[in-house]
């Protein structure tokens, strides 16, 4: 069916939200065993920002921007807007008027796999967008599209209720099914990270604090002093 609006769903405390967004995206989607990151395109329209929110889904017809006027009205404080084109474009959905709409409604930010303008104004603003593409090209107000209903965004399945993490590294996707295991695993790996930089600021090398050199020299890394070395047991 097009045209669909699913207007509710199960939400992530802001206490969690905030928790992601702090330990960020590298940390989650290596906890989770290297799983749930969007592909490098989407990148920040601006550097610096970091946050982490419900996904709220929207499907859009190519260079028509109807479903983002519809969508703002079910938006609520902690979301994130994952917008999706039907077919490929990058027309300059997305603007600083719908960031202004949707940072009034408590909105945290938008993942666009299309065109995103207007940077100047939406960084001014405060709004954060993470996009496929920079265009002026504008858009029209024709064709429905759904609303909080699965999608794939960049390459990862997105639904309503999952958790968006992005910043300067880029985005990832915790499903809503596995949000406490997702944030157990990252504290866990933030802590780990935390005690190895210990390490490595002692003086300490990676070969030793991850226990490399045996697996290396199961797979045949041999060292030698000098060249002359080596061409002599070569």
């Amino acid at each position: 069916m097009k045209g669909a609006v699913i207007r509710d769903f199960p939400r992530v405390s802001a206490e969690v939200l905030d928790e992601f967004a702090r330990l960020g995206t590298a940390t989650v989607h290596e906890a989770r065993g290297r799983v749930g990151l969007m592909r490098p395109y989407m990148r920040p329209i601006y550097p610096g920002s970091s946050i982490a929110g419900n996904a709220v889904t929207v499907t859009v017809a190519p260079g028509d921007n109807t479903m983002i006027h519809v969508v703002i009205e079910v938006c609520k404080p902690g979301d994130v807007l994952v917008i999706v084109p039907t077919s490929e474009c990058s027309d300059g959905y997305f603007g600083e008027l719908f960031g202004t709409a949707l940072k009034a409604r408590g909105v945290r930010g938008t993942i666009i796999e299309a065109g995103c303008r207007d940077l100047a104004p939406l960084q001014e603003i405060g709004f954060p967008v993470w996009s496929k593409a920079v265009s002026a090209q504008g858009t029209v107000k024709e064709t429905l599209g759904n609303i909080n209903l699965p999608v794939v965004c960049a390459g990862q399945a997105v639904e309503a209720g999952d958790v968006i993490i992005a910043d300067d590294d880029g985005v990832a996707v915790v499903p809503a099914g596995e949000i406490d295991t997702a944030l157990a695993a990252a504290r866990a790996r933030l802590a780990k990270e935390e005690a190895n930089r210990a390490k490595f600021q002692r003086g300490e090398l990676g070969l030793d604090v991850y226990g490399m050199r045996a697996k290396l020299a199961e797979k045949g890394l041999v060292y030698f002093d000098t060249i002359a070395d080596y061409k002599a047991r070569s």
